[in-house]
């Protein structure tokens, strides 16, 4: 096939939720037109971000729906499929096959810890099952298991296994899955802090939690350094910075959300396990509003 190109900004999106705990569809609309105005190229859905493993089989098919009747053509629509249960993730990619998303991320499957070989044997399955592109999560923090660079080497040769959104935090790592996956395989960092070390070893851009808020400001980072630009870059990412780090003071997609309703992109809570911000928590988080110009 011929590969896709995502595009350099892609937002993972938050799921909204009612004040009952329902997903509310409408306000995920709104937000994914937002965001395609406001410098998204791609939006994933059904990400960590937004809380997938809490999210029923019905819920997520209804907004891949949702989210590709809102953006489809503005923006490119990432639909979140991949769990611990291969033959699960391959039911839930015909459904976003058959929902109109772009294509699929996988992110490696959590707390089964599978070996090297089980890794790659999940993902061909995944990959075979579809025609649409396929972009690869690699985030250990939270799966208990890393895909190494000699195992995404193996799976860019899968017609369809096109990227790697690369949250280890490695950049060794990172310069090895360069050096050894082909030129047009695409590299998105994970870590809104990481963007540019990681587009300096040949990364793309980023799949970003930040871009809810600062969107532009960070398409205007991503360009700058595509262009060469550099100083241009640093000087937004040292900007930005405080944000970046604000937004994991505790667990993602606690702090984004309650960033968006804080300023007025009513998104709803979070659902158990998650827990809303302690009252420091939040303020730490207003402060850094205030210090970045979000909020007066």
């Amino acid at each position: 096939m011929e590969r896709v190109d995502f595009g350099r900004l892609l937002t993972a999106m938050v799921t909204p939720m009612t004040k009952t705990g329902e997903v509310d569809y409408q306000a995920a609309a709104n937000l994914a037109k937002r965001l395609a105005k406001s410098g998204s190229d791609g939006i994933v859905v059904s990400g960590t971000t937004g809380e997938s493993p809490t999210l029923s089989k019905s819920e997520k098919e209804k907004l891949f729906h949702v989210v590709v009747e809102a953006v489809g053509g503005e923006a490119a629509v990432v639909a979140g499929t991949g769990s611990y249960d291969t033959a699960a993730s391959i039911e839930l990619t015909d459904i976003a096959q058959r929902a109109g998303a772009d294509g699929i991320m996988l992110v490696a499957p959590y707390y089964n810890k599978p070996p090297q070989e089980g890794l790659y044997q999940h993902f061909r399955a995944i990959a075979e099952s579809t025609s649409l592109p396929v972009i690869i999560y690699n985030i250990p923090g939270r799966t208990g298991v890393n895909i190494l660079p000699s195992t995404l080497a193996r799976l860019a040769e899968i017609e369809n296994i096109v990227a790697v959104k690369e949250a280890s935090g490695d950049l060794n790592q990172v310069a090895a899955i360069r050096s050894l996956c082909p030129t047009d395989f695409l590299i998105y960092s994970g870590d809104d802090s990481l963007t540019l070390p990681i587009m300096a070893l040949g990364g793309v851009g980023v799949i970003s939690v930040a871009a809810h808020l600062v969107g532009r400001r960070m398409k205007e980072m991503i360009e700058a350094f595509a262009s060469g630009k550099v100083e241009t870059a640093e000087q937004i990412n040292r900007e930005l910075s405080p944000l970046f780090k604000a937004l994991f003071i505790t667990t993602n997609p606690i702090p984004v959300k309650a960033a968006l309703n804080i300023l007025g992109q009513r998104v709803g809570g979070v659902r158990l396990p998650l827990v809303e911000l302690s009252p420091e928590e939040e303020k730490k988080l207003r402060s850094v509003l205030v210090q970045t110009g979000l909020m007066n």
